[in-house]
């Protein structure tokens, strides 16, 4: 399972969008989408590659085509070259007999430089000449399906007549990827589940269009938590629409969340951290949680390297003695805080143990530290 995101830079801006796509990549993107919809942000691809490449990210780059991919594959060929995949939207690709003519020289131009595609239906932009056949037929039914059932079947049957158009073509199946993005949570677990019995493709997850803020985050979680909780999906992207001031990284932060939530993958030391309540006398567990959890996550672009092994490590911050200690001592790592009417201490457990207690104003630093010196004791050697 592997995350994508996409860019929101305009791709003219080469370097703006080189800078987008290594902080995504840092953030633990694994591949990076970005707009490819004219001359210009053709010729720019090259130069994003060249940038990324000196930078040292080799994070693949996705181009995202629509109504005139064919034509800009075929006018740029570094482009072409210098992209790992081609995202093709059917519905876009051309009306009537362009149609299959535009999508078949995009096929041929990945075949012949072995790239992968993906083939995207869109119900925001489905095929119109496919959907209207399909509700005709429906017509003449002896108990036709509702609107809602024929537009599931018209998502599918676009992107798996255009798989098999592209291995037709040449394209080795194992380089198709297929998605059908809607909306609506229980819509795309429907179209997914049908999806996956009909198909031995590769597939994309992402609830498309899914929101800002908790409504983005929560519908993206409910939704991609089934599928991947039934094995199904390849790759995923978190569509959400960054709230103002926010980083674009946060949607690969939440994809990343939600597969090591279900414990699919680990991308970064997870923190446990209680709610509070009446027990606890202050913020200082709230304000060690988030300083810890913000090191961790900070460190990571070199801790991938450093200290193989490090995703994995389980941190606990507690605030009080219900809890705190029982989920210390279930952490790799852990410090329970004094609550309302404890005595002013902060246990340290590593391993299992207690180990060490910590007094006093600068608890918040000395912790950090020892969490620094666990993780080189227990991961330096490692690489």
């Amino acid at each position: 399972m592997r995350i994508q995101s996409m860019t929101n830079t305009d791709t003219v801006d080469a370097v703006g969008t080189a800078i987008q796509v290594k902080e995504l990549a840092l953030a633990g993107s694994e591949m990076v989408r970005i707009t490819v919809n004219n001359d210009e942000a053709a010729r720019a691809v090259p130069y994003i590659r060249e940038q990324l490449d000196r930078m040292g990210i080799d994070v693949p780059l996705v181009g995202d085509f629509h109504y005139n991919g064919h034509r800009l594959l075929a006018d740029h060929p570094d482009c072409a070259s210098a992209l790992s995949k081609y995202r093709i939207n059917p519905g876009n690709v051309g009306r009537g007999d362009k149609r299959d003519k535009q999508f078949l020289q995009m096929v041929e131009t990945a075949a012949r430089l072995n790239k992968a595609i993906r083939i995207g239906v869109n119900w925001g932009s489905l095929d119109q000449d496919l959907l209207a056949r399909m509700m005709d037929e429906n017509t003449r039914r002896s108990t036709p399906w509702d609107a809602k059932h024929v537009m599931y079947e018209a998502l599918i049957s676009s992107a798996l007549d255009s798989a098999h158009q592209a291995v037709d073509a040449g394209l080795p199946a194992d380089q198709i990827i297929l998605s059908c993005k809607v909306s609506g949570v229980q819509d795309l677990v429907t179209v997914y589940q049908q999806l996956a019995q009909r198909s031995r493709f590769a597939l994309h997850l992402g609830l498309t269009e899914a929101g800002m803020g908790t409504k983005g985050t929560v519908a993206s979680a409910a939704a991609l938590a089934i599928l991947l909780q039934q094995g199904i999906g390849d790759t995923i992207r978190v569509s959400l629409t960054p709230e103002p001031g926010e980083a674009r990284t946060q949607e690969v932060v939440v994809a990343s969340e939600i597969l090591q939530s279900l414990g699919l993958r680990s991308f970064v030391p997870s923190v446990t951290a209680c709610p509070g309540c009446g027990r606890t006398t202050s913020t200082t567990f709230q304000e060690l949680a988030k300083q810890i959890d913000d090191f961790l996550r900070n460190s990571m672009p070199v801790w991938r390297t450093r200290y193989p092994g490090v995703e994995s490590m389980k941190v606990a911050v507690m605030g009080c003695i219900v809890n705190g200690p029982g989920e210390s001592k279930h952490a790799d790592i852990g410090i329970s805080l004094p609550g309302t009417g404890e005595a002013p201490a902060a246990p340290v457990y590593i391993d299992g143990e207690k180990r060490l207690t910590l007094r006093g104003d600068d608890i918040a630093r000395e912790f950090q530290t020892v969490v620094e010196n666990y993780i080189q004791q227990r991961f330096g050697g490692k690489s």
